[in-house]
């Protein structure tokens, strides 16, 4: 569905100028593995070599040719049929693997609209033509037209606004301007947000419909070449999407925290909280260029405008626009394949690895490149397995359906399977798209050193160097940047420090999140990207093979890092005497969001205090341009004190008791972890759902069905994470009360993870 974070720069010149001091040789021995013995290390470190020889880039270029072949998006019948091929391989690579089928609701458009009337009328073309050299876009049968689903139905004539990205900030500025879009529809452009923030708020607003276009300044022949000379959007391309509410919760609309199995009940659609109410509709540049024109009013300030040859005007328009978009708000099947192999000696702890097969068109990129080095890792681990090989933990390897729509197939199996994935699963790790480039790696941050010690010993196929330090490399670079962003910044400082390079905290938007947010198991997510220009395709017909080997990884030698990196984060788990975690990283990572949270406190108190001498001294108005009028802005409420306290309290314990731990583990450690097996397996079972610790059971406010305290999607952030979120989102929302009930609620949850951890540390310590 999405990447896990925005375009990396390019770390070329920092790359050459380390040369040979990156590099590392991806077989020679690992010093301290994590969670093994000195002989155990040994005996994965050759398992992992014997694995990686039995990656074949041929493999995956073949699997993403045939299963991007033709439109593979929900209810189609190649989705089906991609479901039916992947079953056969999972057998025939010798696991047991099943299809479990989920009926959800799924609306596909029966009739869109889009034309403007008046003097300068404009009937939008809707429509993707087939680009020279792509034959997979000349195909037509069984393509969706651009489409929002669970945008709501109707037919409406209305003046037009443009409002930016359609963002908070936005429509604070249009206010400043006088502008109401009640009974309006709003044009924004892709990017700023997750697009179905886009609708909510102009839903919310008083907006009677919406349109979402490409502005070519965020993915088009702004950024580079347009399809087909280069890899970014033509003027013809949509990006198509989910415009779910998801951050109320994903999954299917109508069985909200439970499966959609057969006999589920299911909500009224008119009592679905995250299906919109309003009609919206995504068009390209070209549709949108002519509704763009027709815009008077005042010209949009200079952050507004993109790279169309037009003023930029606000609105509304002279004319109104006529939008159509009716739906068939039927049920259709999304098909999951699971794959299992027990383990030999603790088969009820589970490594659940997973990515989406569904796509918006041919879903070459997004889904399939990671897809594909799914596959592959399933294809190495099932020859080991016939081989003599077995783990001691079991494999559940799944490819989901339906993630494009809103998390679809995963939420649903999770919820399904929600109690035995709490009993067993120690670890979900997933991946979505992937392209050329470095590592980008998120997730559960007691899993961090795991993904630096596994990057350490995989090969960039470009540079030769390590995969971990061209992480480094790009990390440093990036921080360093005139427009890096404060994180960034600490992220710079710490992978310059030569330590470990942290890992991103998760958001939203593609598989994990169910695991994670609601179940509260340990997750990462990963891929490669960085030199690819997938942004431009991002969605569109033009997902296609063909541009994925012109423009992605051509030779699939990052899909073969890709599945190293897994790969080999799967076997470690599967094998290792003690889970490979480590929690003082979890514990240095929450002390760094505390500190963030007392900055947002002390920042926020500041820029008030400044607003209210502004106000207070008329300086808005004296500044205003009488013939471009700007109001002042709304007077923010003070701020109070903000009683941080118990997460300061939290945060120190919780470190002490991270230490500890750190200290009997490596007592154990030394002593190759000789203890009984009864005892290993308590100390793993305890380990596995530390991370349930960090979950509360009446979940985020408003919002119950997120229960995780320390990572979530922000409310109007969409994807974007928000750490801390129950404290963090009520200060910038302004809701002080609420912010202090959660530090509360929060350090509450921190301490009973403490309580778990010490046990822990206590198992470790006992005498055998």
């Amino acid at each position: 569905m999405t990447r896990l974070t925005i375009r990396p720069l390019l770390a070329a010149c920092l790359l050459a100028s380390m040369g040979s001091a990156l590099a590392a040789d991806e077989h020679a021995p690992e010093q301290g593995m994590l969670g093994f013995s000195a002989s155990g290390a040994a005996a994965q470190k050759s398992l992992e070599q014997r694995f990686d020889a039995l990656l074949d880039p041929a493999d995956q270029r073949e699997w993403l040719k045939q299963m991007s072949a033709a439109p593979n998006q929900v209810g189609s019948p190649h989705d089906k049929a991609n479901a039916e091929f992947m079953l056969a391989k999972f057998k025939e690579w010798g696991w047991d693997a099943h299809i479990e089928t989920f009926n959800v609701l799924y609306p596909t458009p029966k009739k869109v609209a889009l034309e403007l009337k008046g003097p300068h009328p404009y009937t939008a073309k809707l429509h993707e033509p087939a680009v020279a050299g792509d034959a997979s876009s000349a195909i037509k049968t069984d393509v969706l037209p651009p489409y929002n689903v669970y945008g709501g139905d109707g037919d409406v004539s209305a003046p037009l606004v443009y409002v930016n990205y359609g963002m908070p900030d936005d429509y604070k500025d249009l206010a400043r301007r006088g502008i109401d879009v009640r009974g309006k529809i709003v044009i924004a452009r892709y990017g700023g947000g997750w697009r179905g923030l886009k609708p909510k708020l102009a839903q919310q607003h008083g907006a009677v419909g919406c349109l979402i276009y490409s502005d070519p300044h965020d993915d088009g022949y702004a950024q580079g070449d347009t399809y087909p000379q280069g890899g970014w959007r033509p003027e013809d391309g949509v990006q198509r999407g989910s415009v779910a509410d998801m951050q109320q919760y994903p999954g299917d609309p109508l069985t909200p925290g439970y499966g959609s199995t057969a006999d589920a009940k299911r909500l009224d659609i008119k009592d679905a909280k995250t299906i919109l109410k309003i009609p919206v509709l995504p068009i390209s540049y070209a549709d949108a260029t002519p509704l763009l024109k027709s815009l008077t009013g005042p010209v949009a300030p200079g952050g507004w405008r993109g790279s169309l040859p037009i003023t930029y005007h606000i609105g509304p328009s002279a004319a109104p626009v006529h939008l159509t978009v009716l739906s068939d708000w039927g049920q259709k099947p999304v098909y999951d394949v699971i794959a299992t192999l027990k383990g030999a000696t603790e088969p009820d702890r589970w490594i659940v690895r997973g990515n989406h097969h569904d796509g918006w068109v041919f879903g070459a990129w997004d889904p399939l490149a990671g897809n594909v080095a799914l596959l592959a890792e399933a294809k190495a681990i099932g020859t080991l397995y016939k081989q003599g090989w077995r783990p001691q933990r079991t494999l559940v390897y799944a490819s989901w359906d339906g993630e494009e729509a809103g998390l679809l197939g995963s939420t649903e199996w999770a919820e399904t399977h929600g109690d035995e994935l709490k009993q067993k699963a120690v670890l979900y790790l997933n991946s979505d798209t992937n392209g050329r480039g470095f590592l980008e790696a998120g997730g559960s941050h007691s899993y961090q050193h795991l993904v630096n010690q596994v990057a350490e010993g995989v090969t960039d196929p470009e540079t030769k160097g390590s995969v971990l330090e061209r992480r480094r490399a790009h990390v440093m670079v990036a921080g360093n940047a005139k427009d890096a962003k404060p994180e960034a910044k600490e992220f710079a400082k710490l992978a310059a420090a030569g330590g470990d390079v942290p890992i991103e905290a998760l958001g939203s938007g593609s598989d994990y999140s169910t695991f994670l947010e609601h179940l509260g198991i340990a997750s990462l997510d990963l891929g490669f990207s960085g030199e690819d220009d997938q942004d431009g395709i991002y969605h569109s017909a033009y997902d296609t093979f063909e541009h994925y080997v012109r423009f992605g990884d051509p030779d699939f030698q990052y899909g073969v890092a890709l599945s190293k990196v897994a790969g080999h984060i799967v076997l470690r788990t599967a094998g290792a005497s003690v889970l490979p975690m480590r929690f003082n990283d979890f514990s240095d990572t929450f002390d760094r969001y505390v500190q963030e949270l007392h900055k947002l406190v002390g920042d926020t108190r500041k820029d008030t205090e400044q607003q209210h001498q502004l106000l207070d001294k008329h300086a808005y108005a004296l500044t205003s341009d009488p013939t471009r009028p700007l109001l002042p802005p709304e007077r923010d409420s003070d701020v109070p004190d903000i009683k941080l306290a118990p997460l300061d309290d939290a945060a120190r314990k919780l470190k002490k008791s991270a230490q500890a731990f750190e200290a009997a583990y490596s007592q154990r450690a030394a002593s190759d972890f000789n203890l009984p097996a009864a005892q290993l397996q308590q100390i793993n079972a305890l380990m596995g759902q530390m991370e349930q610790s960090l979950t509360s059971a009446n979940g985020l406010p408003e919002r119950p069905w997120f229960k995780h305290m320390v990572y979530a999607p922000g409310m109007l952030t969409g994807y974007g994470v928000k750490t801390v979120p129950g404290v963090r989102e009520a200060i910038e929302g302004r809701r002080w009360d609420e912010a202090n009930q959660y530090a509360q609620v929060t350090a509450k949850t921190l301490d009973g993870y403490r309580e778990q951890l010490d046990k822990l540390t206590a198992l470790l310590k006992k005498s055998s």
